[in-house]
């Protein structure tokens, strides 16, 4: 079968190239891909900026935005063939820590959880790939190919869980406005489960048109790509950033509302000095009750979270969310960044 594999920190040691049939350790569900979705890391990988093989392996089958369909499944599994299933990425660490041990590895204590297409496991972009079927989630066949979105939506999933817990520290906090700062498929899906619970939506992304206008507005939010400072006057009661960027993150952090609860989900590159009051900012952040987190990864829980999202959300809405589809014999193509991508996946379906 072929894959899409990459030597550990190698930049341009990616290809397409024949892999044995994955082994039987790997899990009791033989699973025929779908179609892979390409992101951010996938790309850090490729450039050799991280990512890691197991540790008998030289090179690692790339990958972790995975939809397929169950092609054999073990008896009693709960997974029958033709369902369609997402691998979750994170695996628990062998110790476990106590984190691991309660089946929330995506707050791992001591490091040593593996990943699949990332860290230690081979991914999913693969024409075929197993699954232990304690790690895959079934997805409603209604959503089609929309159903690789469930990867990016379950780490909003699970901010919106931790912003919804860290809320609840006080019974009369309702909030009624959010700020997502960035309209990317992880900004995009934010708002999604925004509007999901009746909030007011407000967007903000530097990107002026192309479709990411278009799909807030659908979404009954309000679109903002104006300077930075425009954004003083909003207080939202709660904010979800995902770009990342330094002056971004600076400037939600000082437009909240009271008791507002700041989640940070965007991985900043570095390299750029922001200079800032940090002692005027802690004073605002606690005379106001403010809560600023960082949450990345999901575990089964919100796998199945976002699962419920997607099944209740509007088909055509999720769909316009991919915005090129291309073979497995094009995946170089899926890593360019084009003006008017949201989502890239790499379509099994499709023929070269």
């Amino acid at each position: 079968m072929r894959a899409i594999t990459v030597a550990r920190g190698e930049a341009g040691s990616a290809r397409l190239e024949s892999v044995p049939e994955p082994s039987d350790a790997d899990g009791g569900l033989v699973v025929e891909a779908v179609a892979l979705g390409v992101c951010g890391t996938d790309r850090e990988i490729v450039a050799g900026e991280h990512g890691e093989a197991a540790p008998d392996r030289k090179r690692l089958i790339l990958g972790h935005e995975s939809l397929g369909r169950v092609r054999e499944a073990p008896e009693g599994c709960g997974f029958r063939p033709g369902d369609l299933v997402v691998g979750i990425v994170r695996r628990p660490d062998p110790v476990p820590c106590p984190a691991c041990a309660a089946g929330e590895w995506d707050m791992c204590e001591n490091g040593l959880y593996t990943e699949r297409g990332i860290r230690g496991r081979d991914g999913f972009g693969s024409e075929r790939f197993r699954l232990e079927p304690e790690f895959a989630v079934r997805v409603d066949p209604a959503l089609g190919l929309a159903g690789v979105l469930l990867e990016p939506a379950s780490v909003l999933a699970k901010a919106w869980d931790h912003i919804d817990r860290i809320g609840g520290r006080t019974r009369a906090w309702s909030p009624r406005r959010v700020l997502v700062t960035g309209a990317g498929p992880v900004g995009l899906l934010a708002a999604l489960m925004a509007r999901q619970r009746n909030l007011e939506l407000h967007v903000y992304d530097r990107v002026e048109d192309g479709p990411k206008p278009g799909l807030v507005r659908d979404l009954g939010g309000t679109y903002h790509s104006g300077a930075l400072e425009d954004l003083a006057g909003l207080a939202p009661d709660v904010v979800v950033e995902c770009t990342g960027a330094g002056p971004v993150v600076l400037a939600v952090m000082r437009c909240t509302a009271r008791n507002a609860v700041v989640c940070l989900t965007g991985l900043s590159t570095g390299g750029r000095t922001v200079e800032f009051d940090a002692a005027g900012l802690n004073r605002s952040m606690v005379l106001e009750n403010d809560v600023v987190f960082g949450s990345v990864n999901a575990n089964r829980r919100h796998y199945e979270l976002a699962a419920e999202v997607l099944a209740r959300a509007d088909r055509a809405w999720l769909e316009r969310l991919i915005t090129r589809r291309l073979p497995l014999d094009r995946w170089r193509e899926a890593l360019e960044r084009r003006p008017d991508d949201v989502k890239v996946v790499v379509d099994f379906g499709l023929a070269a």
